[in-house]
């Protein structure tokens, strides 16, 4: 009898271990039937600011379009630039450009594949309006050297933590590290809706209701039918903020599991199949646990004969994708080096010690 395969992420089994209080919260939503701008909306708005440890929160679409309405309300446009890592998803640079800035990227740490603070100083310009701090794979980047920078500057550091709900830089959590973060809440995130959603948070109140009127209409807050902004529509819906708010409860939780779970994997890797670093100060919440192989074709093909699931985050860098060969100025070694040795092992909450023990067995006889 073969053995039952290790799946890549585990969205159904996450769930399920929250079903007796999603099921209230469709209850509860379904009921009142204020499936748009409904009170979970606020409660769950007012949770996420201070599990942050920020002053406000605006629930939106989807993570792309935080970080879009956070630069348009920043002012950040036509003539601008804001640098981003090479090593991101395209979002973040797909943001900057919808914003209708530049993106410039700039090449990240061989260790930890964050951003590297010195690229970043080197990047800047009289165009540089912001800097990106792309919390990458759960881990965050070194926002002490990156706020030297930005202050140094008079830019703007924004949080890209699509990946990063709950880690912490220094003892503070994401979303309080720059001026605004923008988080996504897809559901494979480490807080996943069942479905798409989004959020900006800050200390900023006035940025965060500029963001709250930009992303319903540029409706004013003084009255239903004026507009004195030219927004859109982009707003949190009621349904996936009650489910939020249920999973909110179990995130510490989940992040500890991903965090022992990545202590074993590091314990049982071979030598040859390399962990990415940790920042002395980052308390990383392991959304993926990703490491570099040498010939990883051959290493793949080893993890499906075993039925083990496995991602690639990401084998083409942004500034190599052909959208954004346009805004590729110069090569960045380590992100094109990192792009051919990458490899995202399996990794959720419900995931058992004994499947991370198979995984590394069948890596120690593939990796030599």
């Amino acid at each position: 009898m073969s053995e039952v395969g290790v799946p890549f992420l585990d969205v159904a089994g996450v769930t399920g271990l929250v079903a007796e209080e999603l099921t209230l919260a469709w209850k509860a939503v379904t009921t009142h039937g204020r499936f748009v701008a409904g009170p979970e909306v606020e409660l769950f708005e007012a949770e996420f600011s201070g599990y942050c440890g920020v002053a406000s929160c605006v629930g939106v679409g989807n993570g792309t379009d935080a970080l879009e309405l956070i630069f348009a309300a920043l002012g950040i446009g036509d003539g601008d630039e804001v640098i981003v890592p090479g090593n991101t998803f395209v979002a973040t640079a797909e943001a900057v450009c919808r914003a209708g800035a530049r993106p410039r990227f700039v090449d990240v740490l061989p260790d930890t594949l964050e951003v590297d603070p010195d690229a970043v100083a080197a990047a800047v310009g009289p165009r540089t309006a912001a800097v990106v701090a792309v919390h990458m794979f759960g881990q965050p980047a070194d926002v002490d050297r990156l706020r030297a920078v930005t202050d140094r500057h008079g830019l703007a550091l924004v949080e890209d933590a699509a990946q990063a709900h709950g880690a912490r830089f220094a003892g503070r959590r994401t979303g309080g590290l720059g001026q605004a973060a923008a988080f996504s809440f897809y559901p494979g995130k480490n807080l996943g809706a069942l479905g798409d959603g989004g959020a900006v948070v800050s200390d900023d109140a006035a940025l965060t209701a500029r963001i709250r009127s930009l992303a319903n209409h540029g409706r004013s807050a003084t009255g239903w039918h004026e507009h004195d902004l030219l927004g859109r529509n982009s707003r949190l819906d009621t349904l996936q903020a009650a489910v939020l708010s249920a999973k909110l409860r179990h995130l510490d939780a989940h992040n500890a599991a991903r965090r022992a779970l990545m202590r074993r994997y590091r314990a049982g890797l071979p030598a040859g199949c390399v962990p990415l670093a940790v920042h002395p100060l980052a308390e990383p919440v392991h959304h993926l646990a990703v490491v570099q192989v040498p010939d990883r074709d051959v290493v793949t093909a080893a993890l499906d004969a075993a039925g083990i699931g496995w991602g690639l985050h990401y084998p083409v860098p942004c500034h190599r994708q052909p959208a954004f060969a346009g805004f590729a100025d110069a090569p960045l070694p380590v992100v094109e080096k990192a792009a051919g040795r990458i490899l995202s092992l399996p990794m959720s909450p419900t995931l058992a010690a004994a499947s991370v023990d198979r995984v590394c067995a069948v890596l120690q006889e593939v990796v030599r």
